[in-house]
């Protein structure tokens, strides 16, 4: 196979795919699920989005079947994608509660359980899904590198995990660690909070590692923010009213900007200086078509835009 001409840096946006597959049990999936999965490939790609996200959990593995049955009916398709899985996230099942586990053998067999259910024969990039308080680093590297060393994985990353932790991971690595995925958005603000309440009464009550994004621009690992949408409290249903005026906003700022409010919440995101790269969670194609400014142009909001938009989300001033 030939190797996607998309890096695991070399993108703007990412569609994440744990909306595919139908329901979120064990159920098959069936002809109108693979169908709304191309109908929603097929926007993402549209819209200028060639990086598409899964994990081996997703919709218990259908979300990563349902992706296969579209690359199969799409020949040429997957050299033109950058594809993206996680594993480490166990469901409850009949051996024990649902649980994280980085044991090598574990990753190893997700792994090939995912290329499998992806109709390929290597994932672009590998993301460890949530921390594992039992895992052992080196048993880790030694299972990554046997994988990039088989040609399966080509680039490995993290999720949900902080600076110490990352370190940690890299110390016994000998590959790069290139990603690291969040929740970040306009209303999960605790990795923008954190660097402006510190000396304050109110850093304590931040539960976001401190010192992760500096961490992560120092040693080259790309961000990703999954949840970037925010659940559409800014663009659809609004709940407080700090919802309620900084949908107002948004809806003003696309207004003048010429595109549409789900492209400006992704801009805010992408002008911090970190260089954050949104995951677009939706399956409805019009709301993936809404985003592709984000995609296909620079992010257009001032200093003071991006600060307006911050303090009108928070709905009380900063420190």
């Amino acid at each position: 196979m030939t190797k996607p001409n998309t890096g695991a840096s070399g993108y703007r946006v990412l569609y994440g795919c744990m909306g595919l597959g139908g329901s979120w049990d064990p159920a098959p999936y069936g002809p109108a699920d693979i169908d709304a999965a191309e109908a929603a490939v097929e926007a993402a790609l549209d819209s200028g989005i060639t990086a598409f996200d899964h994990a081996d959990i997703y919709r218990h593995g259908k979300s990563e079947a349902v992706f296969g049955e579209v690359l199969a009916r799409t020949p040429g398709l997957r050299e033109r994608i950058t594809l993206q899985t996680k594993c480490g996230i166990r469901l409850a099942d009949g051996t024990g509660p649902g649980r994280y586990d980085l044991r090598g053998e574990s990753i190893t067999r997700r792994v090939e359980e995912s290329l499998t259910r992806l109709r390929t024969d290597a994932v672009d990039v590998l993301l460890l899904h949530r921390p594992d308080p039992l895992a052992d680093p080196d048993d880790i590297a030694r299972a990554l590198t046997s994988l990039h060393r088989q040609g399966l994985v080509r680039a490995f990353g993290v999720s949900n995990m902080g600076a110490a932790q990352i370190a940690r991971l890299q110390a016994g690595l000998g590959l790069p660690l290139v990603a690291n995925q969040l929740e970040m958005s306009l209303h999960s603000r605790d990795w923008v909070e954190a660097g402006v309440l510190l000396n304050t009464p109110r850093a304590a009550a931040n539960g976001f590692p401190f010192g992760t994004l500096e961490h992560c621009a120092d040693h080259g690992i790309r961000l990703q923010a999954w949840g970037a949408l925010a659940q559409g409290r800014f663009t659809g249903r609004q709940e407080t009213p700090a919802e309620r005026a900084t949908a107002d906003l948004l809806a003003n700022l696309a207004h003048r900007k010429g595109t549409t409010p789900e492209t400006v919440l992704l801009w805010w995101l992408m002008r911090h200086p970190a260089g954050i790269a949104p995951v677009i969670g939706s399956a409805r194609p019009d709301r993936i078509r809404a985003c592709r400014d984000a995609a296909r142009r620079e992010p257009d909001l001032t200093h003071e835009e991006w600060y307006e938009l911050w303090v009108t989300a928070r709905g009380v001033p900063l420190p």
